[in-house]
Parts: structure tokens; C-alpha cells; sequence
């Protein structure tokens, strides 16, 4: 964070000095049971999540093993 203070006639507030409201447009019915009635079903492919699971995994087993042969060599 920065040590320079800005004056506090310079500062700007982070909130937007105008309010227009938000209108929200009505959803048709026939759209809504469409959406419903379809359903997708999600084909993912995770083999490169697993693969990057079992590298992490590895290398904390393996520094686990070298922190415990460390505590042995140093004591």
C-alpha cells in the first residue's frame, strides 16, 4: 500500500454519483419451460486435473520423506 495520502478534497469516492434505476424485463413463459424441460448433460474431461493431482502428490510425499530423512541426519 502506498505511503503518499491524497488530499481529502482530491479524493474521489468509489461509488457512482448518479442512481438510474434498473429495469428488469418480464421472462415469457414458453422460454422459462423450455429451458426446463431441456436438460444437457456435462461431458468434462478431468484427465488433466488428475494427472496434475497425482504430480502434486508425489512431490509432497516425496518432500514429507526428505524432511523426515533431514530430522534424522541433523540429530
Amino acid at each position: 500500500m502506498s505511503k503518499i495520502r491524497k488530499a481529502r478534497k482530491l479524493r474521489s469516492p468509489n461509488v457512482p454519483l448518479d442512481y438510474e434505476p434498473v429495469v428488469v424485463a418480464p421472462v415469457a413463459a414458453a422460454q422459462t419451460e423450455a429451458r426446463v424441460s431441456e436438460t444437457t448433460v456435462g461431458q468434462f474431461d478431468y484427465s488433466h486435473t488428475v494427472s496434475d493431482l497425482r504430480r502434486i502428490g508425489l512431490l509432497a510425499g516425496t518432500f514429507i520423506v526428505v524432511l523426515i530423512a533431514l530430522t534424522f541426519v541433523i540429530r
